[in-house]
Parts: C-alpha cells; structure tokens; sequence
C-alpha cells in the first residue's frame, strides 16, 4: 500500500499538505521478529505497515496476551507515548518481513503547528484509533470466544494463513485447543 493511499484513508490532504507529511516520512524494511515498540522505552515514531503483518501484545505473568495485529495499510503506534511522553503499555513484533512507512512524531507534532490541514489530519488519525481500541475493548467485554473469531475471520480471513495459531488463539482470549474447535464447527 502507498504512502498516498494510507494518508488518503485517513483523511484527504490537499497535495502541498500531503507533500510535507511525505517529506518527513521514510520507508525502512525490518525482518521478522524484530520489536519495533517496546514497554521498555518512550517510542518516538509512528509507523505505517507497507507491506507485512505485526502484533500487539502484553506481558501478562509468564503469558503474552496478543490485542490486536497490524496490516497493510495500519498504522502502529504507542498511544502512551505519543501523547503522555510516557513507555507505552505494549509490545510490537513484526509477524513477517515487514516495508514500513516511519515518521518522528515529534517532526508530526511541529507539522501539525504549521499546517491546520495537517492537524485536522491527525485529529482523524487520533478519533480512528479511538474507535478501534474501543471496538477492541467492547468485542473483549460483550462477545463470545466464537462470535469474536466469527468477527475476526469476517474482517481480515487472511489472518488464518499470515498469523500462527497461538496468536490467533491469544488474541481471542482462548487456548489452541478451544480454538481448534473452533474451527472445526464453523466449517
């Protein structure tokens, strides 16, 4: 997915608006495995997947509890960090060799100062990253194991190929086992 497209489905820039977003944007391609946002440290950068698949996940005892996973077209960023200046509350690992799209969110945070097209922008960045931490939050609370992996596969199939199973399997708040049956009853 283009930088272009990405920035467009967030909201449409006028083209100069947009030509100083992409000047401050690089692409950098990083195998998988690799932890792009850590607990450990203020992230100063925001990403935008090109091209691959990540997850978000949480220490949780001697358990990672997986809350959301990343596609062409996503944005990854730490919430707490960008806006507290605070470590955020989750780990990011690249699924796949990834092509991510990087921005300093300081350099995001001036472009907003100079450009209320740009601000206006990030303003819809920040109000659709809400929505979906709420929608997460509230599938977690209201939905059953199946009607959640139902929602999952509905909305993004290629997961089943792209993800193992044991983060699928985190992600829903379930074991593998659970899991397995599943997706034995839903075909």
């Amino acid at each position: 997915m283009t930088i272009d497209q990405i920035l467009d489905k967030i909201y449409p820039l006028s083209t100069p608006s947009k030509n100083f977003i992409k000047a401050s944007i690089s692409e950098v391609e990083l195998p998988k495995g690799s932890h792009i946002i850590s607990t450990k440290k203020i992230e100063k950068h925001l990403y935008f997947i090109k091209k691959g698949i990540v997850r978000a996940f949480a220490n949780a005892d001697d358990n990672q509890i997986t809350f959301w996973f990343g596609k062409e077209g996503d944005a990854i960023i730490s919430m707490k960090s960008y806006v507290s200046e605070q470590k955020g509350y989750e780990d990011i690992e690249l699924l796949e060799n990834c092509t991510l799209y990087k921005l300093d969110t300081n350099v995001l945070k001036q472009l907003f100062e100079k450009d209320i097209h740009i601000a206006n922008w990030g303003r819809k960045f920040a109000e659709q990253e809400l929505v979906k931490t709420e929608d997460r939050l509230i599938s977690r609370q209201f939905r059953t194991a199946t009607e959640r992996y139902n929602t999952l596969i509905w909305n993004n199939p290629e997961l089943l190929q792209r993800v193992p199973l044991r983060h699928i399997a985190s992600f829903l708040e379930i074991t593998q086992v659970s899991l397995s049956r599943i997706r034995a009853d839903a075909r």
